[in-house]
């Protein structure tokens, strides 16, 4: 005797489209097995170039501002997700508006590189850099712009300039590192440290990037495993897969970490949270956010997985501008630059401090 009616059943399992599914699966492994897809594709010119690191122009379309645009990136990642692909692009997106783009690609340190510092990234590559895209653009200012570890770079170069800086942009930047996005014990384990890379950098001289890749994962976890759900969902929709594609290269495309840079930001910033104290030294100088007047604009995502709200907004506080806006978009870590949207909230905010033409 059956346990229920058929008919109740189905309410409950839905008939299976055999066809649909099986090319669902196909398509799903057609996506990857296919070559990664093309990046990197705005015109850009290479203007300086220092060990791996090299400084990229990319033109505007039609310079409609006198003031360039300068991007400082995580160390962590490759910068290219600011220029991920056509119409979604955010460094396109600016050119297209009429900004002068500069971006600093830290490149991947090798075990030569051990030895570069938060404090030697600052003072022998960024401030050059920003000294020849002054140069290059003929400019008397500059806007410099910091997406998450490269907002803190840049809030902390900021501190200590020299160099003419109108705006200062950064985007899901951490600032406080008290709050944490992980798990409470991890914390826990480096600030009392229980969790001690020492020993490992001694002997390899840089965390590699599976290592890096491993941490972000770690953090990001389900995340990374529903990625791969959401893409059998999607298979069929081209432009769902296009951006998964790109989206996927990037996150699995981690560079190295030099070994000293680690220590400090593992010290200094992490442990000890010198930043939002007043205490980070770079060299022989005190990166003070207090001394930072130039316009500030802060975006945070609501969607962040990895860096905070609480970790951004004390910058606020902390900075001596007069002309500040802190603003939350409903976007997360990675989509906010993914989708192109960072550019367009970029440019209202920036437009009319740029000095336009």
């Amino acid at each position: 005797m059956p346990l229920a009616d058929d008919s109740a059943l189905k309410e409950f399992l839905p008939t299976l489209d055999y066809d649909k599914e099986m090319e669902r699966w196909v398509n799903l492994f057609m996506i990857l097995s296919e070559p990664d897809p093309k990046i990197s594709q705005t015109p850009k010119n290479e203007i300086w170039r220092k060990n791996k690191s090299v400084l990229w122009h990319y033109p505007a379309k039609e310079k409609k501002y006198e003031i360039p645009l300068f991007f400082v990136y995580s160390l962590f990642n490759k910068p290219y997700i600011l220029d991920i692909g056509p119409k979604t692009s955010v460094i396109e997106g600016l050119t297209n508006m009429g900004y002068e783009v500069y971006l600093l690609d830290w490149g991947s340190p090798g075990y030569e590189d051990k030895h570069l510092g938060i404090d030697t990234y600052i003072e022998k590559y960024l401030r050059i850099a920003v000294k020849r895209a002054l140069r290059h653009s003929d400019a008397e200012e500059i806007t410099l712009i910091g997406y998450c570890l490269g907002g803190t770079i840049a809030s902390i170069y900021a501190s200590i300039a020299e160099e003419p800086i109108k705006n200062l942009i950064v985007a899901t930047v951490p600032i406080d590192f008290e709050p944490f996005c992980g798990p409470e014990k991890w914390a826990e384990g480096f600030r009392e440290g229980d969790i001690n890379f020492e020993r490992f950098i001694d002997t390899y001289g840089i965390i590699p990037p599976k290592l890096v890749e491993g941490m972000f994962q770690a953090i990001g976890s389900p995340i990374n495993f529903t990625n791969y759900t959401k893409l059998l969902h999607q298979a069929h929709d081209p432009q769902y897969v296009e951006k998964w594609r790109r989206m996927n290269k990037w996150t699995q495309d981690h560079v190295p970490l030099a070994g000293e840079a680690y220590r400090q930001l593992a010290h200094d910033l992490f442990k000890e949270n010198k930043l939002v104290k007043g205490e980070m030294m770079v060299g022989n100088k005190r990166a003070d956010l207090k001394n930072i007047k130039s316009n500030l604009f802060v975006v945070s995502g609501s969607r962040d997985n990895l860096i905070l709200e609480d970790q951004s907004k004390p910058i606020m506080d902390l900075v001596s501008s007069k002309d500040k806006t802190y603003i939350t978009v409903e976007a997360g870590h990675v989509s906010l630059v993914l989708t192109g949207q960072f550019a367009k909230i970029v440019h209202q905010w920036a437009s009319s401090r740029s000095n336009p033409l």
